[in-house]
């Protein structure tokens, strides 16, 4: 990957990509943590958890209706099925058992809404043959009824064709592909499409994230960079214009907050930092973790920065001071994934086998 930046003749065709993104993404009783380190009449407390995963490699944020009163939580116990976990009254609301024709042992990646009774899953599947071998799909992508408990239109092979580091973004609507210097973004609730090529992107980026307003891009665990800074490019020109300096290992996640003003980086070195949009100034260290962070997020509201630890902790911090308000021990395994509900009332963590839920509640004194 060569990190100097390069003119691009496309800029009008660039431009134009970036518009069309910017005006299709859509807006979308138990015990208490650690003692928050900043008076406040709120506390993060747990109300429950449920067996099973939320997305992999990927926001957990989808997994939450847009109305922020159900979860979608994979389970798996005998067969893979979906749980819709009532958040208002904490309780399962309902089981569904999602099926292909022709597959079976279907591994379902993430479950994520997309309209109040439509879920996008991604999945993989056994292909039941009876004459041939049986053999895995590659990854699809599909919609569920969870009125019908029914399969809505057609399967798509989205891991078909060589695309690689496959990533469905909840804050924009999309999901991203890679292959060949170039990003494919198919937005699964009405089939628009767009690319946006980076020619100077040759190797394979692991992690990546677009800002919601359709301007940036940012590309970490880049496949032979001898450099764990995140790269930053600018969407209308295709270029590199600046990295995100100072990390000391492996950046796992990286996230805009909603408004795109400020980025959030987790990092194998036991941090997550905050940085300015587009001034890209490293404006905050949040330390406290020990091991890898390997996932951080900013509340929908912009007030808060959640992180998930190899620690088994999650943290609450202020996203303006930095500030750790809150410490959340439940989990009993590393925690690898955390996301805010839509209304930012709710804060779910997930780690291999576990979901956990946190609401944000006044204690009275």
């Amino acid at each position: 990957m060569k990190r100097a930046s390069k003119t691009w003749g496309a800029r009008s065709a660039a431009a134009l990509w970036v518009v069309a993104l910017a005006m299709v993404i859509r807006a979308g009783a138990a015990q208490t943590g650690t003692a928050a380190l900043e008076a406040s009449p709120y506390v993060w407390t747990s109300v429950g958890d449920v067996e099973g995963h939320l997305a992999r490699d990927s926001s957990p944020a989808g997994a939450f209706s847009p109305d922020s009163k159900t979860l979608a939580v994979v389970s798996r116990r005998k067969e893979q099925k979906i749980v819709l976990f009532n958040l208002v009254s904490d309780n399962i609301e309902r089981v569904l058992h999602p099926r292909i024709p022709g597959l079976s042992d279907l591994d379902i990646y993430s479950a994520n809404f997309i309209g109040p009774t439509r879920l996008f899953l991604m999945a993989r599947g056994t292909l039941a043959a009876k004459k041939h071998a049986q053999g895995t799909t590659p990854l699809l992508g599909f919609e569920w009824n969870t009125d019908t408990d029914s399969l809505a239109g057609k399967v798509d092979s989205i891991g078909a064709n060589g695309f690689r580091s496959i990533h469905y973004f909840p804050q924009i609507g999309f999901v991203g592909m890679y292959k060949d210097s170039a990003f494919d973004l198919w937005d699964p609730a009405n089939g628009r499409a767009l690319v946006a090529k980076v020619p100077d992107l040759t190797e394979r980026p692991r992690v990546y994230a677009f800002s919601p307003d359709g301007h940036w891009l940012i590309l970490a665990q880049i496949a032979d960079d001898a450099s764990p800074d995140p790269v930053v490019v600018q969407l209308k020109t295709g270029q590199f214009v600046n990295s995100l300096r100072g990390h000391r290992g492996a950046v796992m996640s990286v996230a805009f907050s909603r408004d795109s003003t400020k980025v959030v980086t987790a990092c194998q070195d036991g941090k997550v930092r905050i940085w300015s949009v587009p001034t890209w100034k490293h404006t905050q260290t949040l330390s406290g973790h020990e091991g890898t962070v390997h996932w951080a997020e900013f509340s929908t509201n912009g007030q808060w920065v959640a992180s998930a630890g190899e620690d088994k902790t999650v943290r609450v911090w202020s996203a303006t001071s930095g500030r750790l308000l809150q410490t959340l021990s439940e989990s009993t395994h590393p925690v690898l994934t955390v996301a805010f509900s839509p209304d930012s009332r709710y804060l779910v963590a997930s780690s291999r086998d576990a979901v956990l839920i946190w609401k944000h509640m006044r204690i009275d004194p």
